[in-house]
């Protein structure tokens, strides 16, 4: 059944040849464009707040308004499918250059090993890469189908559809743009504004009670956080929390899955004989375009791809300082396997409930090595490796689904489907491209300025204190306790534990008045719009991210 009331808007799509290219010149244009913006937003938000925004929406109303020009072929922009592509690039890059570039080279440099930068950058765009790769070969399969929840793809579809009724969503978004522009002028860190505005009311307040913690702590307490390991013994019991209720939310979906489909199996059966028998009927989305043979085959190559990967790691970073090479075998193999399993716990999570605990499941395999045993450098590698794979792999998924949604009508569907799907694919590579020039070419400005992003310090700091070090394990432990029951009192959807930890490792002056503030007048405004609130202030906190984010890449590029 379809996740989305709108009608269908596929039904211009007739055979495979009509869906437009990524590399046609006015997409390929906007695309390289919006990806530059999408990457500085995501190492903007990585390093400030800890946390990276979806962008697609931005994207999406950037190629709408582009579409109403009337200068050379941005009237071509016009087309839904076109703006398709573009949302699925600035989205893929800001994920990439955030969360799948910066925060793995992140965990040797807070290693003091500088030199291994480089080499994890290379192994980082490995990891992006086959990540993504796995998605686009699993995505519509009975593993991920394109039918599933996908939340903020359901979103991005629905804003490319509405966006054919009017350019009023675009002057919203204006308008929060000039408010973090000006913001940002003022020295304001108006990011945390915006996505106060956009995430769960109770996550963000404990978000903005950690920032403002971590600000007055040493000022009205006298009180060191980070000396005790306090914000990484929180973190550490929420992350821990965060994994389990994901398994435990993937075992209820399945079990209800299984239920479903037990009700559905006679349905989908005639479907696919159906649609066996006459092309014509093919066109049923229920019907998944990806079959098992195919799966277990992508499967499989991820993990050898994954695997080849490690070993270039391991090669590029000098692990055989350290390991055997019966041991290196193994650390590769485990490498590996730990890849695939964190990118597919991650997408689960993130088709079911919307979000991803890549933190949370990085740091399994982190506590995993230490009680392996596995020496200090090969350990960061490792972490770092693995922490390239899965919010891309989400990413991806999420602007599948929405290209799922606007493609529907089309005929035959399942060609068009697959056609429509690589070209958002080669979309999302162009943007993965810019990413990793963008962060080749700024990790050194960040890291200068000590803007590193603060799950990577945890990462460090758990690696370099291991499990010799009592007295730092035990605060860490300690500390885990509450960081867990407030993540188990929030819920999966509400990640409070999480969200505390992130602003207790964040020292960003005065970003917790900003975020009670957006919160307050988030409260207020929906109790006088009612229903109608939540889109305006969605496109307002998105603008907001986005003004202050490009008055930081003008400060960026005028050092």
């Amino acid at each position: 059944m379809s996740t989305t009331t709108s009608p269908p808007k596929g039904a211009d799509l007739r055979g495979p040849e009509s869906h437009p290219r990524a590399v046609e010149p006015v997409v390929l244009g906007l695309t390289v464009v919006l990806s530059v913006v999408g990457a500085f937003i995501g190492l903007h938000l990585i390093t400030t707040l800890g946390v990276t925004a979806n962008t697609s929406v931005i994207g999406a109303l950037i190629a709408m308004l582009a579409g109403r020009i009337p200068l050379w072929k941005l009237r071509d922009m016009r087309s839904i499918h076109r703006q398709n592509l573009v949302q699925s690039a600035i989205s893929g890059a800001t994920f990439a250059a955030a969360n799948s570039l910066l925060v793995p080279i992140a965990v040797p440099f807070a290693l003091g090993r500088r030199d291994l930068v480089w080499p994890m950058l290379i192994g980082a765009g490995i990891g992006l890469v086959v990540d993504t790769w796995v998605l686009f070969r699993v995505f519509d399969s009975k593993l991920f189908p394109g039918r599933g929840t996908w939340p903020p793809g359901v979103a991005a579809a629905e804003t490319l559809i509405a966006g054919d009724e009017g350019g009023r969503r675009a002057v919203v978004l204006g308008i929060g743009g000039l408010l973090g522009l000006a913001g940002s002028i003022l020295k304001l860190p108006m990011s945390a504004a915006g996505v106060a505005l956009i995430g769960n009311i109770w996550a963000l307040g404990m978000f903005g009670l950690g920032l403002g913690i971590k600000q007055y702590s040493g000022e009205w307490f006298h009180f060191n956080l980070d000396a005790l390991y306090i914000p990484h013994g929180v973190m550490v019991g929420a992350g821990l929390v965060a994994l389990v209720q994901a398994v435990l939310l993937l075992v209820r979906r399945e079990r209800k899955g299984r239920v479903d489909e037990a009700a559905a199996h006679a349905e989908y059966a005639a479907a696919e004989a159906k649609a066996a028998d006459d092309a014509d009927d093919a066109d049923d989305a229920d019907v998944t375009t990806v079959d098992e043979r195919r799966l277990r085959r992508a499967l499989g190559e991820g993990y050898v791809l994954f695997t080849i990967g490690a070993l270039v790691v391991a090669l590029l970073g000098g692990v055989l300082a350290d390991l055997s090479p019966i041991q290196l075998v193994g650390w590769c193999l485990l490498a590996g396997f730990a890849a695939l399993v964190h990118e597919l716990i991650v997408g689960l999570a993130a088709m079911h409930s919307g979000w991803f605990p890549a933190f949370a499941v990085t740091l399994i395999f982190l506590v995993l090595g230490l009680v392996i045993g596995i020496p200090t450098l090969p350990l960061a590698l490792f972490v770092a490796y693995v922490a390239s794979t899965g919010p891309a792999f989400a990413d991806m998924g999420y602007d599948f689904k929405a290209g799922w949604i606007v493609r529907k009508g089309a005929t035959p569907y399942r060609l068009v489907e697959r056609a429509g799907r690589k070209q958002q694919y080669i979309a999302q590579l162009i943007g993965f491209a810019v990413a990793l020039v963008v962060v080749a070419v700024t990790w050194q400005s960040y890291f200068a300025d000590g803007l590193v992003p603060p799950v990577a310090k945890v990462y460090a700091d758990t690696v370099a204190a291991g499990l010799g070090d009592s007295s730092t394990l035990i605060n860490i432990l300690i500390w885990a306790i509450p960081g867990a029951i407030i993540q188990i009192i929030g819920g999966p959807s509400r990640q409070m534990g999480v969200l505390l930890a992130t602003g207790l490792l964040i020292l960003t002056p005065y970003a917790c008045w900003l975020v009670f503030a957006a919160l307050i007048l988030r409260i207020v405004w929906t109790r006088l719009r009612g229903p109608k609130a939540e889109s305006d202030l969605n496109l307002i906190g998105a603008g907001i991210i986005a003004g202050n984010s490009l008055s930081d890449v003008g400060r960026i590029v005028e050092r």
